[in-house]
């Protein structure tokens, strides 16, 4: 099992769904909301979401496996 299949399968294990919500992959990323919100308005590299609905505060998911790729592209090893 690679890098990205282990931390999908963390990630699953622990919210028992296929999708995160801005909280949950701010806390997995090791930021805050607010920063999240800032890296998404901004461009930031971030993992691919979906915007749910039209309005500016529509629901935003994130797909575990995406999710998954971007930590195992972001983690640091000593």
């Amino acid at each position: 099992m690679n890098l990205i299949d282990t931390i999908q399968q963390q990630l699953y294990s622990k919210y028992k769904r296929l999708t995160l919500s801005k909280s949950e992959v701010a806390q997995e990323m090791g930021i805050g909301l607010s920063t999240l919100n800032k890296y998404m308005a901004e461009g930031m590299n971030l993992p691919n979401y979906k915007k749910i609905g039209t309005a500016k505060n529509s629901r935003v998911i994130f797909n575990v496996a995406d999710v998954a790729e971007f930590l195992a592209d972001t983690i640091k090893v000593a």
